[in-house]
């Protein structure tokens, strides 16, 4: 039998929040509650969430602003905001920000437990595609080093002149203090090896081809990850990747900041 998951409920209402916390964890799942979206925050800063039940209207920090510090952090946790008629607007609105669903308060018992199992199934299958997905780009770019490696080994590198007149080695990107070694698959910056996936890698090296150019988030999908998607899922999947690279740097580094946020287009190479 699996581990139970487990749900963060957020309401400022008591009883609400109470009566919440009690059906879930009749149910079987693991529960914490919170009265705010301060508490909130503080909760996913330290723990981790298969699910959040979300009251949109809080005082302080509202529903929206803890959804939106979640898809900022890249989190993996569905999100099932809960509204009184008077925001409904302000429901759909989280919706097309990536929440699973919302439910009107009072909120109804067998809707609610039908819209978290649906939830956390949605969330699994999710997992599991990219599990497998992740498996098949390991084997493929597997595959292709060792066809890099061949060609690198009877074909010496030429260099090319960029349009700013510096010599460069197709094989090895410079840009400031970033060092992408196409051929032995290894990225430097600053001096520190940064241990990257090879989707991350190919993700930095194809922002370091286009530097300084702004590349878009789909453009970064199709290229790096080989399949087509709208923007909003594309900007969803690379902004995971971007964090992850991003803190990385920043263990190895100290710092972050070679890769720009260009909101609502995509990300640019910094060096």
């Amino acid at each position: 039998m699996g581990t139970p998951a487990r749900i963060l409920v957020v309401d400022d209402e008591e009883s609400i929040r109470m009566s919440l916390e009690d059906l879930l964890d009749r149910d079987g799942y693991q529960v914490r509650a919170v009265a705010s979206g301060e508490q909130a925050l503080a909760q996913i800063a330290n723990e981790q969430f298969d699910l959040v039940l979300l009251d949109l209207k809080m005082r302080g920090i509202g529903g929206i602003e803890v959804l939106n510090a979640l898809r900022a952090r890249a989190l993996d946790v569905a999100v099932i905001v809960l509204t009184a008629h008077g925001s409904m607007e302000t429901a759909i609105s989280a919706l097309k920000q990536g929440a699973h669903d919302y439910l009107l308060k009072p909120t109804d018992t067998i809707a609610l437990r039908e819209s978290v199992r649906t939830a956390l199934d949605k969330r699994e299958r999710e997992r599991r595609q990219r599990a497998l997905l992740l498996q098949v780009q390991q084997s493929l770019t597997a595959n292709l080093e060792e066809i890099r490696a061949a060609v690198v080994q009877t074909v010496p590198a030429v260099a090319r002149e960029t349009p700013q007149g510096i010599t460069e080695n197709p094989q090895r990107l410079k840009r400031g203090g970033l060092v992408v070694d196409l051929a032995q698959h290894i990225i430097d910056l600053d001096g520190q090896r940064l241990e990257l996936t090879p989707t991350e890698f190919d993700m930095v090296a194809h922002l370091a081809r286009e530097a300084p150019n702004v590349v878009a988030v789909q453009v970064l999908v199709r290229h790096v990850l080989g399949y087509e998607c709208d923007r909003f899922e594309a900007g969803d999947i690379v902004r995971h990747h971007i964090h992850r690279i991003r803190s990385k740097a920043a263990s190895a580094t100290g710092r972050s900041d070679f890769i720009r946020t260009v909101r609502g287009v995509g990300y640019a190479l910094v060096g």
